[in-house]
Protein backbone atom coordinates (compact mmCIF):
# COMPACT_ATOMS: atom_id res chain seq x y z
CA UNK A 1 0.00 0.00 0.00
CA UNK A 2 3.16 2.52 0.70
CA UNK A 3 4.37 2.08 -2.41
CA UNK A 4 1.55 2.49 -4.13
CA UNK A 5 1.27 5.44 -2.64
CA UNK A 6 4.24 6.76 -3.18
CA UNK A 7 4.25 6.06 -6.75
CA UNK A 8 1.20 7.67 -6.87
CA UNK A 9 2.56 10.67 -5.49
CA UNK A 10 5.06 10.52 -7.81
CA UNK A 11 3.15 10.37 -10.70
CA UNK A 12 1.15 13.30 -9.02
CA UNK A 13 4.31 15.74 -8.69
CA UNK A 14 4.95 14.64 -12.19
CA UNK A 15 2.17 15.74 -13.73
CA UNK A 16 2.27 19.05 -11.57
CA UNK A 17 5.75 20.03 -13.04
CA UNK A 18 4.72 19.39 -16.49
CA UNK A 19 1.86 21.55 -15.71
CA UNK A 20 3.86 24.49 -14.79
CA UNK A 21 7.39 24.03 -15.96
CA UNK A 22 6.32 24.56 -19.44
CA UNK A 23 4.85 28.29 -19.28
CA UNK A 24 7.69 29.49 -17.12
CA UNK A 25 9.73 27.94 -20.24
CA UNK A 26 8.03 30.04 -22.41
CA UNK A 27 8.51 33.36 -20.42
CA UNK A 28 4.89 33.62 -19.02
CA UNK A 29 4.50 34.84 -15.91
CA UNK A 30 2.29 32.27 -13.63
CA UNK A 31 0.56 33.06 -11.07
CA UNK A 32 0.24 30.74 -8.29
CA UNK A 33 -2.63 30.22 -5.63
CA UNK A 34 -1.51 29.20 -1.95
CA UNK A 35 -2.07 25.38 -2.61
CA UNK A 36 0.03 25.54 -6.08
CA UNK A 37 2.67 27.21 -4.07
CA UNK A 38 2.90 24.59 -1.36
CA UNK A 39 2.53 21.50 -4.21
CA UNK A 40 5.16 23.36 -6.21
CA UNK A 41 7.47 23.71 -2.80
CA UNK A 42 6.50 20.02 -2.18
CA UNK A 43 7.92 18.75 -5.86
CA UNK A 44 10.95 21.20 -6.01
CA UNK A 45 12.67 22.05 -2.79
CA UNK A 46 15.94 21.29 -2.64
CA UNK A 47 16.15 20.42 0.77
CA UNK A 48 13.56 18.25 0.38
CA UNK A 49 14.93 16.48 -2.38
CA UNK A 50 17.86 16.21 -0.94
CA UNK A 51 16.45 14.50 2.35
CA UNK A 52 14.35 11.99 0.02
CA UNK A 53 17.87 10.42 -1.05
CA UNK A 54 17.83 9.25 2.55
CA UNK A 55 14.87 6.94 2.04
CA UNK A 56 16.82 5.32 -0.93
CA UNK A 57 19.95 4.95 1.54
CA UNK A 58 17.29 3.01 4.03
CA UNK A 59 15.86 0.98 0.94
CA UNK A 60 19.66 0.35 0.10
CA UNK A 61 20.06 -0.72 3.61
CA UNK A 62 17.03 -3.35 3.54
CA UNK A 63 18.02 -5.04 0.40
CA UNK A 64 21.45 -5.76 2.36
CA UNK A 65 20.41 -6.62 5.39
CA UNK A 66 18.40 -9.24 3.13
CA UNK A 67 21.40 -10.88 2.14
CA UNK A 68 23.51 -13.78 2.76
CA UNK A 69 27.18 -13.78 4.00
CA UNK A 70 29.36 -14.41 1.13
CA UNK A 71 31.21 -17.56 0.78
CA UNK A 72 35.37 -17.50 1.36
CA UNK A 73 37.49 -19.11 -0.98
CA UNK A 74 40.69 -20.17 0.13
CA UNK A 75 43.96 -20.82 -1.66
CA UNK A 76 47.33 -21.92 -0.68
CA UNK A 77 50.82 -23.22 -1.91
CA UNK A 78 53.46 -24.61 0.13
CA UNK A 79 57.14 -25.29 -1.09
CA UNK A 80 60.20 -26.57 0.85
CA UNK A 81 62.60 -24.54 -1.52
CA UNK A 82 63.96 -22.11 0.89
CA UNK A 83 64.37 -24.84 4.21
CA UNK A 84 66.28 -27.08 2.19
CA UNK A 85 63.76 -29.50 0.99
CA UNK A 86 62.95 -28.28 -2.30
CA UNK A 87 60.85 -31.91 -3.47
CA UNK A 88 57.92 -31.14 -0.69
CA UNK A 89 55.49 -29.65 -2.20
CA UNK A 90 51.91 -29.04 -1.69
CA UNK A 91 49.46 -27.05 -2.41
CA UNK A 92 45.02 -26.63 -1.44
CA UNK A 93 42.81 -25.35 -2.60
CA UNK A 94 39.25 -24.83 0.29
CA UNK A 95 35.57 -22.70 0.42
CA UNK A 96 33.91 -21.76 3.82
CA UNK A 97 30.49 -20.71 4.50
CA UNK A 98 29.11 -19.10 7.84
CA UNK A 99 25.51 -19.27 8.45
CA UNK A 100 23.95 -17.21 10.45
CA UNK A 101 22.27 -18.75 13.79
CA UNK A 102 19.11 -17.27 15.76
CA UNK A 103 17.11 -15.63 13.18
CA UNK A 104 19.67 -12.91 12.95
CA UNK A 105 19.17 -12.43 8.57
CA UNK A 106 15.18 -12.34 9.58
CA UNK A 107 16.05 -10.00 12.72
CA UNK A 108 18.52 -7.86 10.91
CA UNK A 109 15.81 -7.18 7.95
CA UNK A 110 12.90 -6.30 10.81
CA UNK A 111 15.27 -3.59 11.98
CA UNK A 112 16.09 -2.15 8.65
CA UNK A 113 12.35 -2.11 7.40
CA UNK A 114 11.89 -0.01 10.71
CA UNK A 115 14.60 2.00 9.77
CA UNK A 116 12.95 2.63 6.05
CA UNK A 117 9.58 3.37 7.87
CA UNK A 118 11.07 6.11 10.49
CA UNK A 119 12.96 7.81 7.42
CA UNK A 120 10.05 7.49 5.60
CA UNK A 121 7.97 9.32 8.07
CA UNK A 122 10.89 12.26 8.97
CA UNK A 123 10.52 13.05 4.96
CA UNK A 124 7.14 13.42 5.44
CA UNK A 125 7.45 15.49 9.02
CA UNK A 126 9.65 17.94 6.89
CA UNK A 127 6.96 17.81 4.21
CA UNK A 128 4.45 19.60 6.95
CA UNK A 129 7.16 22.07 8.27
CA UNK A 130 8.18 22.85 4.77
CA UNK A 131 4.46 23.59 4.05
CA UNK A 132 3.86 25.71 6.60
CA UNK A 133 7.12 27.57 6.13
CA UNK A 134 5.60 28.26 2.39
CA UNK A 135 1.87 29.17 4.13
CA UNK A 136 3.36 31.36 6.41
CA UNK A 137 5.29 33.02 3.29
CA UNK A 138 2.48 33.37 1.10
CA UNK A 139 0.45 34.76 3.76
CA UNK A 140 3.09 37.52 4.22
CA UNK A 141 2.81 37.72 1.01
CA UNK A 142 -0.59 38.62 0.66
CA UNK A 143 -0.83 40.94 3.89
CA UNK A 144 2.62 42.85 2.21
CA UNK A 145 -0.17 43.67 -0.70
CA UNK A 146 -3.06 44.22 1.08
CA UNK A 147 -0.69 46.98 2.85
CA UNK A 148 0.16 48.35 -0.32
CA UNK A 149 -3.22 48.50 -1.33
CA UNK A 150 -3.85 50.13 1.48
CA UNK A 151 -1.35 52.83 0.89
CA UNK A 152 -2.81 53.27 -2.25
CA UNK A 153 -6.33 54.21 -0.44
CA UNK A 154 -4.41 56.55 1.57
CA UNK A 155 -2.78 58.02 -1.35
CA UNK A 156 -6.92 58.44 -3.28
CA UNK A 157 -8.06 59.93 0.61
CA UNK A 158 -5.33 62.61 0.58
CA UNK A 159 -5.44 63.33 -3.33
CA UNK A 160 -9.27 63.65 -2.69
CA UNK A 161 -8.16 66.58 -0.11
CA UNK A 162 -5.63 68.38 -1.54
CA UNK A 163 -8.09 68.78 -4.78
CA UNK A 164 -11.10 70.44 -2.05
CA UNK A 165 -8.19 72.32 -0.38
CA UNK A 166 -6.89 74.13 -3.83
CA UNK A 167 -10.71 74.39 -4.34
CA UNK A 168 -11.43 76.11 -1.15
CA UNK A 169 -8.24 78.20 -1.47
CA UNK A 170 -9.47 79.73 -4.55
CA UNK A 171 -12.62 80.62 -2.93
CA UNK A 172 -10.58 82.38 -0.18
CA UNK A 173 -12.19 79.81 2.48
CA UNK A 174 -9.11 78.69 3.76
CA UNK A 175 -5.32 79.80 4.48
CA UNK A 176 -2.48 78.17 1.89
CA UNK A 177 -1.10 76.59 5.27
CA UNK A 178 -4.11 74.02 4.63
CA UNK A 179 -2.88 73.10 1.44
CA UNK A 180 0.31 72.62 2.50
CA UNK A 181 -0.82 70.46 5.09
CA UNK A 182 -2.58 68.37 2.68
CA UNK A 183 0.31 67.96 0.23
CA UNK A 184 2.68 66.40 3.26
CA UNK A 185 0.28 64.10 3.93
CA UNK A 186 -0.14 63.26 -0.26
CA UNK A 187 3.65 62.73 0.21
CA UNK A 188 3.67 60.60 3.57
CA UNK A 189 1.33 58.48 1.70
CA UNK A 190 3.24 58.04 -0.97
CA UNK A 191 6.34 57.38 0.96
CA UNK A 192 3.66 54.81 2.87
CA UNK A 193 3.68 52.88 -0.61
CA UNK A 194 6.55 53.11 -1.35
CA UNK A 195 7.80 51.24 2.18
CA UNK A 196 4.96 48.76 1.33
CA UNK A 197 6.65 47.81 -1.91
CA UNK A 198 9.44 47.50 -0.78
CA UNK A 199 8.49 44.58 1.39
CA UNK A 200 7.59 43.08 -1.58
CA UNK A 201 10.99 41.82 -2.64
CA UNK A 202 12.41 39.88 0.17
CA UNK A 203 9.31 38.23 0.75
CA UNK A 204 9.13 37.10 -3.01
CA UNK A 205 12.98 35.87 -2.86
CA UNK A 206 12.13 33.91 0.27
CA UNK A 207 9.19 32.29 -1.38
CA UNK A 208 11.15 31.57 -4.65
CA UNK A 209 13.88 30.01 -2.61
CA UNK A 210 11.03 27.72 -0.62
CA UNK A 211 10.26 26.87 -4.13
CA UNK A 212 12.94 25.59 -5.70
CA UNK A 213 12.47 28.19 -8.61
CA UNK A 214 15.68 28.67 -10.91
CA UNK A 215 17.12 32.04 -11.64
CA UNK A 216 15.03 34.08 -14.51
CA UNK A 217 11.96 32.16 -13.58
CA UNK A 218 9.23 34.56 -12.55
CA UNK A 219 6.27 33.80 -10.66
CA UNK A 220 3.35 36.43 -9.37
CA UNK A 221 1.08 34.80 -5.85
CA UNK A 222 -2.44 35.20 -5.97
CA UNK A 223 -4.81 34.72 -3.17
CA UNK A 224 -6.32 36.44 0.02
CA UNK A 225 -6.70 36.78 3.91
CA UNK A 226 -10.10 35.96 4.63
CA UNK A 227 -11.03 33.85 6.95
CA UNK A 228 -13.12 30.18 6.66
CA UNK A 229 -14.77 28.91 9.39
CA UNK A 230 -13.87 26.44 11.53
CA UNK A 231 -15.94 24.30 13.78
CA UNK A 232 -13.95 21.28 15.35
CA UNK A 233 -13.17 21.09 18.63
CA UNK A 234 -9.71 20.74 20.13
CA UNK A 235 -10.27 16.79 21.42
CA UNK A 236 -11.33 16.06 17.78
CA UNK A 237 -8.04 17.42 16.44
CA UNK A 238 -6.15 15.67 19.18
CA UNK A 239 -7.56 12.35 17.57
CA UNK A 240 -6.60 13.63 14.14
CA UNK A 241 -2.96 14.38 15.37
CA UNK A 242 -2.11 11.26 17.25
CA UNK A 243 -3.29 9.46 14.17
CA UNK A 244 -2.05 11.37 11.53
CA UNK A 245 1.58 14.08 12.63
CA UNK A 246 4.51 11.90 11.16
CA UNK A 247 6.70 13.17 13.60
CA UNK A 248 4.52 10.53 16.09
CA UNK A 249 4.70 7.93 13.66
CA UNK A 250 8.16 8.51 12.88
CA UNK A 251 9.06 7.89 16.72
CA UNK A 252 6.61 4.76 16.87
CA UNK A 253 8.78 3.46 13.95
CA UNK A 254 11.69 3.77 16.21
CA UNK A 255 10.06 2.50 19.18
CA UNK A 256 9.53 -0.75 16.55
CA UNK A 257 13.23 -0.45 15.49
CA UNK A 258 14.21 -0.67 19.34
CA UNK A 259 12.24 -3.99 19.80
CA UNK A 260 13.62 -5.61 16.66
CA UNK A 261 17.15 -4.59 17.66
CA UNK A 262 16.62 -6.13 21.42
CA UNK A 263 15.74 -9.28 19.51
CA UNK A 264 18.66 -9.32 17.72
CA UNK A 265 20.97 -8.50 20.36
CA UNK A 266 19.30 -11.53 22.31
CA UNK A 267 20.25 -13.32 19.04
CA UNK A 268 23.97 -12.19 18.66
CA UNK A 269 24.66 -14.38 22.11
CA UNK A 270 24.28 -17.36 19.83
CA UNK A 271 27.63 -17.63 17.65
CA UNK A 272 27.43 -17.89 13.89
CA UNK A 273 28.94 -21.62 12.15
CA UNK A 274 31.26 -21.18 9.61
CA UNK A 275 31.54 -24.99 7.76
CA UNK A 276 34.60 -25.25 5.34
CA UNK A 277 35.54 -27.86 2.79
CA UNK A 278 39.01 -28.27 1.67
CA UNK A 279 41.13 -30.15 -1.10
CA UNK A 280 44.96 -30.54 -0.73
CA UNK A 281 47.66 -32.24 -3.08
CA UNK A 282 51.41 -32.55 -1.32
CA UNK A 283 53.85 -33.82 -3.53
CA UNK A 284 57.26 -35.25 -1.62
CA UNK A 285 60.23 -37.98 -2.37
CA UNK A 286 61.04 -40.51 0.09
CA UNK A 287 64.37 -42.30 0.65
CA UNK A 288 63.90 -46.17 0.14
CA UNK A 289 67.63 -47.79 0.74
CA UNK A 290 69.56 -46.51 -2.26
CA UNK A 291 66.84 -45.21 -4.01
CA UNK A 292 64.27 -42.30 -3.93
CA UNK A 293 60.38 -42.71 -4.91
CA UNK A 294 57.95 -39.28 -5.58
CA UNK A 295 55.10 -39.42 -3.65
CA UNK A 296 51.43 -37.83 -4.23
CA UNK A 297 48.61 -37.78 -1.56
CA UNK A 298 45.26 -36.21 -2.35
CA UNK A 299 43.25 -34.99 1.01
CA UNK A 300 39.77 -33.62 1.32
CA UNK A 301 39.02 -32.05 4.47
CA UNK A 302 35.88 -30.44 6.46
CA UNK A 303 36.34 -27.69 8.88
CA UNK A 304 34.00 -26.41 11.04
CA UNK A 305 34.17 -23.29 13.27
CA UNK A 306 32.25 -21.87 16.04
CA UNK A 307 33.44 -19.01 18.17
CA UNK A 308 32.91 -20.31 22.11
CA UNK A 309 31.01 -17.47 23.69
CA UNK A 310 33.03 -17.79 26.56
CA UNK A 311 33.76 -14.15 27.97
CA UNK A 312 31.09 -12.25 25.60
CA UNK A 313 27.42 -12.85 25.40
CA UNK A 314 27.06 -9.94 24.05
CA UNK A 315 25.54 -8.07 27.71
CA UNK A 316 26.51 -4.91 26.24
CA UNK A 317 24.62 -5.01 23.22
CA UNK A 318 21.56 -5.94 24.85
CA UNK A 319 22.00 -2.73 27.59
CA UNK A 320 22.52 -0.62 24.62
CA UNK A 321 19.65 -1.77 22.75
CA UNK A 322 17.55 -1.73 25.88
CA UNK A 323 18.69 1.67 26.63
CA UNK A 324 17.77 3.14 22.83
CA UNK A 325 14.07 2.07 23.49
CA UNK A 326 13.85 3.39 26.02
CA UNK A 327 14.78 6.48 25.38
CA UNK A 328 12.42 6.42 22.49
CA UNK A 329 9.62 5.69 24.69
CA UNK A 330 10.19 8.08 26.53
CA UNK A 331 10.35 10.64 23.98
CA UNK A 332 7.12 9.43 22.13
CA UNK A 333 5.62 9.44 25.24
CA UNK A 334 6.52 13.13 25.83
CA UNK A 335 5.20 13.99 22.53
CA UNK A 336 2.35 12.77 22.55
CA UNK A 337 1.33 14.38 26.19
CA UNK A 338 2.33 17.66 24.13
CA UNK A 339 -0.27 17.06 21.58
CA UNK A 340 -2.98 18.41 23.44
CA UNK A 341 -1.33 20.75 25.35
CA UNK A 342 -0.18 22.43 21.81
CA UNK A 343 -3.73 22.07 20.58
CA UNK A 344 -5.30 23.29 23.01
CA UNK A 345 -3.29 26.45 22.85
CA UNK A 346 -3.47 27.18 19.21
CA UNK A 347 -7.24 26.82 19.22
CA UNK A 348 -7.52 29.24 22.09
CA UNK A 349 -5.24 31.36 20.10
CA UNK A 350 -7.24 30.90 16.81
CA UNK A 351 -10.86 31.35 18.95
CA UNK A 352 -9.17 35.06 20.67
CA UNK A 353 -8.27 36.27 16.70
CA UNK A 354 -11.79 35.75 15.54
CA UNK A 355 -13.38 37.34 18.61
CA UNK A 356 -10.99 40.12 17.57
CA UNK A 357 -11.98 40.30 13.89
CA UNK A 358 -15.69 39.85 14.84
CA UNK A 359 -15.10 43.19 16.56
CA UNK A 360 -13.49 45.07 13.68
CA UNK A 361 -16.30 43.41 11.05
CA UNK A 362 -19.28 44.27 13.31
CA UNK A 363 -18.95 47.71 14.12
CA UNK A 364 -15.24 48.95 13.94
CA UNK A 365 -14.96 49.13 10.11
CA UNK A 366 -18.56 50.28 9.38
CA UNK A 367 -18.65 52.65 11.63
CA UNK A 368 -15.15 54.19 10.53
CA UNK A 369 -15.64 54.51 6.99
CA UNK A 370 -19.13 55.95 7.90
CA UNK A 371 -17.19 58.57 9.60
CA UNK A 372 -14.67 59.30 7.59
CA UNK A 373 -17.38 59.99 4.84
CA UNK A 374 -18.63 62.72 7.14
CA UNK A 375 -15.71 64.43 8.44
CA UNK A 376 -14.99 64.89 4.91
CA UNK A 377 -18.30 66.41 3.97
CA UNK A 378 -18.05 68.72 6.90
CA UNK A 379 -14.46 69.92 5.95
CA UNK A 380 -16.00 70.32 2.33
CA UNK A 381 -18.65 72.51 3.64
CA UNK A 382 -16.27 74.62 6.16
CA UNK A 383 -17.68 73.08 9.62
CA UNK A 384 -14.56 71.07 10.39
CA UNK A 385 -11.23 72.43 10.31
CA UNK A 386 -8.18 70.48 7.86
CA UNK A 387 -7.08 68.73 11.61
CA UNK A 388 -10.15 66.73 11.90
CA UNK A 389 -9.76 65.28 8.58
CA UNK A 390 -6.20 64.25 8.40
CA UNK A 391 -6.85 62.63 12.15
CA UNK A 392 -9.46 60.76 10.79
CA UNK A 393 -8.21 59.52 8.12
CA UNK A 394 -5.10 58.12 10.44
CA UNK A 395 -7.48 56.68 12.11
CA UNK A 396 -9.28 54.89 9.43
CA UNK A 397 -6.23 53.83 8.08
CA UNK A 398 -4.63 52.32 11.51
CA UNK A 399 -6.98 50.11 12.24
CA UNK A 400 -7.53 49.11 8.83
CA UNK A 401 -3.80 47.72 9.02
CA UNK A 402 -4.71 46.70 12.80
CA UNK A 403 -7.24 44.43 10.65
CA UNK A 404 -4.95 43.24 7.60
CA UNK A 405 -2.62 42.31 10.57
CA UNK A 406 -5.39 40.58 12.63
CA UNK A 407 -6.48 38.22 9.28
CA UNK A 408 -2.59 37.64 8.85
CA UNK A 409 -2.75 36.53 12.65
CA UNK A 410 -5.47 34.39 12.17
CA UNK A 411 -4.09 32.33 8.99
CA UNK A 412 -0.48 32.05 10.72
CA UNK A 413 -2.59 30.74 13.65
CA UNK A 414 -4.67 28.35 11.78
CA UNK A 415 -1.20 27.26 9.69
CA UNK A 416 -0.05 26.25 13.04
CA UNK A 417 -2.80 24.41 14.27
CA UNK A 418 -2.89 23.01 11.13
CA UNK A 419 0.83 22.14 11.48
CA UNK A 420 0.04 20.83 15.14
CA UNK A 421 -2.69 18.43 13.57
CA UNK A 422 -0.54 17.25 11.01
CA UNK A 423 -3.54 17.43 8.55
CA UNK A 424 -4.94 19.84 5.89
CA UNK A 425 -8.00 21.46 8.18
CA UNK A 426 -9.22 22.49 4.87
Amino acid sequence: MRAYRSVSGAIYLFLLFLLLVPRWASGEVRSLTMRQAVEYALANNGELKALRNEEEVARAGLERAGRFPNPTLELSADTGSMTGSPDRKSASIGLSQEFLTGGKRAKRQAIAERETEEVHYQIVDRERLLAVEVKNTFYELMLAQKRRELAQRAIDLNGRLLEITRERLAVGDIPELEVNLARVEMARSEGRKIEAERELNPLLARMRTLLGLSVGDEVNFDGSLERRPLAVTPAEFTRLALEKRPDLKSLEASRAKGDAAIDLAAAERIPNVTLGLGYTQEQSVDATGIAEEKTRDNLVGVRLSIPLPLFDRNQAGIREARARKQSVENRLDFARMSVAREIEGDHARLAAIDKALDLYTGGILPQLEENLKLVQEAYQIGEVGILAVIEEQKKFLEVNDGYLTALYNRQTALTKLEASVGADLE
